[in-house]
């Protein structure tokens, strides 16, 4: 973010240790658009080239993800699927569209968590979507550890590796990945529109009952 400089992140990292990834990662999580995964580099790549504990360092982000994405989930549970009833006619959803979004949570919500932990503006929605969407805690708690684990590992891992390159390295990847990502989501959002009704009949036929 800009508000961060690498030299506030690097005095914030001093001064707190794995307590700062853990705490930035985790607000990451929970939908505040923090520097998580640049404080996850720095520390990484910080070790590689001064010596320090690597498998701590990818512990603490994976622990504030994991943390951060529940807490996310609990707030979408409780107060985002409350304001899409509530409010989601004035903005054209249905309830027959919020059915849809209960239904394709239920069908696809692992991949969806799992793969938001790598895209940077999922990362920060993918666990509330989950939770306005009702999508199961059980299921939704392995995703998100799974992907929380393979994220820091594999972030971490390459700061560690490549040190100050991996920067360079991730700004490309994270552009490709996002093009990508926004290509898959318009896709996706012309999929719907086209067979919305019959989508519908499925994820009423799946959720019989009136929605929570």
């Amino acid at each position: 973010m800009s508000f961060f400089s690498h030299h506030d992140l690097h005095q914030f990292l001093a001064l707190y240790g794995y307590w700062a990834i853990a705490f930035l990662v985790a607000l990451e999580s929970m939908g505040i658009p923090l520097p998580g995964e640049t404080i996850l580099i720095i520390a990484a790549g910080y070790v590689g080239t001064h010596g320090g504990n690597l498998g701590l360092i990818i512990l603490s982000a994976a622990s504030g993800a994991i943390v951060g994405d529940n807490i996310g989930y609990l707030v979408g549970r409780k107060l985002g699927a409350r304001f899409l009833k509530t409010y989601g006619s004035k903005i054209g959803l249905t309830l027959g569209r919020i059915k849809l979004g209960q239904y394709l949570f239920m069908r696809y919500g692992t991949s969806v968590v799992f793969i938001g932990r790598f895209i940077a503006v999922l990362r920060v929605l993918a666990a509330f979507l989950a939770g306005a969407n009702q999508m199961a805690w059980p299921r939704f708690l392995a995703a998100n550890a799974a992907g929380a684990i393979v994220w820091a590992s594999l972030v971490g891992t390459g700061a560690y590796t490549f040190g100050h390159e991996f920067h360079q390295i991730r700004g490309p990847i994270g552009i490709a990945t996002a093009a990508a990502a926004t290509a898959a989501l318009i896709w996706i959002a012309l999929y719907i529109r086209r067979h919305e009704a019959e989508m519908q009949q499925a994820a009423e036929k799946a959720l019989p009952d009136p929605i929570d």
